[in-house]
């Protein structure tokens, strides 16, 4: 399961495609104060950047991966 949803965290594990962009949308519309961790997170879609992009919910955790961390700091810290 490439992202666990527990009560008030989402774990990225692994590779996270493009099929679990909605399912995590939906979730971060239900839990707007969830946060996610990313520590396991090896390779996150584009559609999965998107959504983090839009929830903007608090990251517990960055990716052990030095260049996926570097990708999505920047990403997601970004000012829009």
């Amino acid at each position: 399961m490439p992202i666990e949803f527990k009560r008030n965290s989402a774990v990225f594990h692994d590779v996270v495609s493009v099929e679990e962009a909605e399912k995590l949308l939906e979730w971060l519309q239900r839990k707007p104060a969830a946060k996610v961790d990313l520590t396991r997170c090896n390779h996150l879609h584009t559609a999965n950047l998107q959504v983090l992009m839009t929830a903007r919910p608090g990251i517990s955790h960055w990716p052990e991966n030095s260049e996926l961390r570097a990708w999505l700091e920047t990403a997601l810290n970004s000012e829009a």
